[in-house]
């Protein structure tokens, strides 16, 4: 029997699912005016300033929407091998799609390929490399999954750890994890030494990398995201409305932009993105209104995965073989081309590979039993201790 106070009664938390597009559109804003050039002159200046650091708060918020789900959505009867087979077929058929095209892509390009940088990009291990260019290699976007996948494989040992806290060591707790981001920008930026890579920025690649790649940085926000879902789940929170919750996210995104660059790329965003997952989490299982749950908005959410892994492919592919001679209006049309043709692509994937595959892999196996005799207990698989009952 859980302990748990506020019960899940959705299979699903449709709120946050809305939640995570909206959060994919800073990183494409990001990146189509990061060095890109579908906007130009003091138009571009702007919207490059306006956007240059959105990017990085929407990743901090995935890395603890993460942790959160898989807390909401975790199963008693589950097992650590289930566990893992689902997370495999939800995230690595999208990688393999989008790892191809990346890899085509740089065909025709004449770009070199090289080993490193594929195998290590192929196997999802990139962000533990500390070289330049290599966590973003082959599809630029991928490192991130390079950490949730460390995430996935922690996440067995982390749940009953922390269900193991009881509430007050838990917002302890939910504190720490919340200035570990800090403090590891402050080492960084005192014990760390190397070559500025940042124009304008006396930045190594060594600090960003330990700061905003490194999986066991992140993983930080993660496990923020696990303890704040026990929380939620032992009503330990107070109720959090869905428009102040986006005000002060919007607000902590401004302010972002105002802090030392490397203090705004890792997770020190997390503090601002917190509060908007609470009160979505409790607008769904309390029923009360909320703009995130419309049916448009739930389906842009499931494609945000696939939107997110190749958005930076159209981009790119864009900026080098058509924008260049293109004049300011045509650029401007082949950014918004470029957002269609991501939101299509993505669409494609969810429907042909994404969707079919979890249905078919992405269950719970119960095992068969003989009725007239118990199996060995040597043959019954370990559960993921310390599941709840709620259903993803």
């Amino acid at each position: 029997m859980s302990n748990d106070v506020l019960r899940p009664q959705l299979s699903r938390l449709p709120s946050l699912s809305g939640m995570r597009f909206i959060a994919a559109l800073p990183v494409f804003a990001f990146h189509a005016t990061s060095g890109m050039n579908f906007l130009r002159g003091d138009t571009g200046d702007f919207f490059a300033d306006i956007f240059k650091d959105t990017g990085t708060p929407s990743v901090s918020f995935f890395f603890i929407l993460s942790g959160f789900i898989l807390t909401w959505s975790a199963r008693p009867r589950d097992t650590v091998p289930g566990f893992w087979r689902r997370r495999l077929v939800k995230v690595y058929p999208n990688h393999l799609v989008a790892f191809a095209a990346a890899a085509v892509i740089m065909l025709i390009a004449s770009d070199p390929i090289e080993a490193k940088k594929f195998f290590t990009s192929l196997f999802l291990v990139q962000s533990w490399v500390p070289e330049i260019l290599v966590p973003t290699g082959m599809n630029p976007v991928a490192w991130s999954l390079s950490c949730e996948v460390f995430f996935y494989l922690s996440f067995p040992l982390l749940l009953p750890l922390v269900r193991r806290l009881t509430t007050r060591a838990l917002w302890a707790a939910g504190a720490v994890l919340l200035a570990v981001p800090w403090a590891v920008a402050l080492i960084a930026q005192h014990t760390v030494d190397g070559v500025p890579v940042v124009p304008g920025e006396a930045l190594a690649y060594e600090q960003i990398w330990l700061v905003y790649f490194f999986p066991l940085t992140r993983l930080a926000e993660f496990v923020l995201g696990i303890v704040v879902a026990r929380l939620v789940l032992g009503g330990s929170v107070p109720r959090v409305g869905l428009v102040p919750a986006a005000l002060f996210a919007v607000g902590g995104f401004v302010l972002n932009a105002h802090v030392p660059y490397l203090y705004s790329l890792g997770g020190t965003a997390a503090f601002w993105v917190v509060p908007l997952i609470v009160a979505g989490a409790t607008a769904d299982v309390r029923g009360t209104r909320s703009a995130m749950r419309g049916r448009v908005m739930v389906r842009l959410g499931e494609l945000s995965f696939a939107f997110y892994l190749v958005h930076t492919l159209f981009l790119m592919s864009a900026q080098r073989w058509l924008v260049q001679d293109l004049s300011a209006g045509a650029a401007l049309a082949a950014l918004f081309g470029c957002l269609a043709a991501s939101l299509a692509v993505s669409y494609a994937m969810f429907r042909w590979v994404e969707a079919p595959l979890v249905r078919r892999f992405g269950s719970v196996a119960r095992p068969r039993r003989n009725p007239r005799e118990e199996p060995p207990a040597a043959t019954v698989p370990t559960p993921l201790a310390g599941a709840t009952d709620a259903k993803d």
